[in-house]
């Protein structure tokens, strides 16, 4: 049974542009029972943002106000392009402050693993890549196995995530699991909002990008030397990105293959986690135990804010 929470929603990026899905998703929470607040996030426009900079950065600096009580969860309305705009803007601080030991989960993905990676960085806040108010809750048909593993993570204190996808490399690491969208991480590195992360898990996946394009992002993170001082590297769905005729044969598994064979850590394969409709929850900066077969892989979770 779902207790009923204060969801708060939080526009950093893109402004919603299906209104029906805005109202799905609202009316599912609603219909649960839940409270469903700042409801005016998914109105705002400015070009093609939810709101200008300052707007979009005062409704997470929200979440810093000691006079404000904390919504259960901070649901991201949707990813698009925009959320690199307000990190210079984000108190830190003060975020730090209330949020750090606090059982509040901050929830998107896409775009909003910018917002993912400055928090940890500049302040060590956890949160969670996961399903959105409008692709996710709102869409046409809700999925059960999202909404499942949604609230089964969040609810608890350690998950193990089992996946039934043959792997090409064993694995037995442990640490800490992070990462999330990979043109929006690759983008950041070099930044102060790219967190220095030794001995992690590293998740990543995008959407519409070509398999060289993919090849390309995660050479750049071989390159920087980040990829090599991780235990292992966890791919996720690159859905949308159709190889060209003049690729004469190069596709994802190609490229994926190629970073394998320079990477040195253990590169996996088949996390449901992305752009799709049937997603996993993921604890950005939790603990993380990886092992992973021929048959498939299991993940097991703990050390994160859970709503018990």
């Amino acid at each position: 049974m779902i207790k009923h929470r204060t969801i708060e929603l939080i526009a950093p990026s893109g402004y919603p542009h299906d209104p029906a899905a805005v109202h799905r998703g609202i009316a599912r929470l609603r219909a649960e029972g839940h409270r469903v607040e700042n409801v005016d996030a998914t109105e705002r426009r400015f070009q093609r943002f939810a709101g200008t900079d300052g707007q979009r950065a005062a409704e997470l600096n929200r979440l810093a106000d000691p006079a404000r009580a904390l919504p259960d969860i901070a649901l991201a309305v949707r990813g698009g392009y925009g959320a690199v705009r307000v990190l210079h803007g984000l108190d830190y601080e003060g975020l730090q402050r209330r949020l750090t030991d606090q059982p509040i989960a901050l929830v998107g993905h896409s775009d909003f693993t910018a917002i993912q990676l400055a928090l940890f960085a500049r302040a060590g806040i956890k949160t969670f890549g996961g399903p959105m108010l409008l692709s996710d809750f709102g869409a046409e048909t809700l999925s059960t196995f999202t909404m499942r593993h949604f609230w089964d993570v969040l609810t608890k204190p350690e998950y193990t995530l089992k996946v039934h996808a043959p792997q090409a490399q064993q694995a037995d690491v442990s640490g800490m699991l992070w990462g999330g969208n990979l043109a929006v991480l690759t983008s950041l590195i070099g930044t102060p909002y790219m967190p220095p992360v030794e001995g992690g898990i590293l998740f990543v996946e995008d959407v519409n990008e070509q398999p060289f394009r993919v090849e390309r992002m995660l050479y750049q993170l071989h390159l920087s030397g980040i990829l090599g001082r991780q235990k292992a590297l966890v791919l996720g769905d690159f859905s949308g990105g159709k190889p060209f005729d003049y690729d004469n044969g190069y596709d994802l598994h190609a490229a994926i293959e190629q970073i394998r064979s320079l990477a040195g850590i253990p590169v996996i394969t088949g996390l449901p986690f992305g752009h799709i409709a049937d997603m996993v929850t993921l604890p950005f900066g939790a603990q993380a135990q990886l092992s992973a077969h021929a048959q498939g892989f299991e993940l097991q979770m703990s050390g994160y804010p859970h709503l018990g």
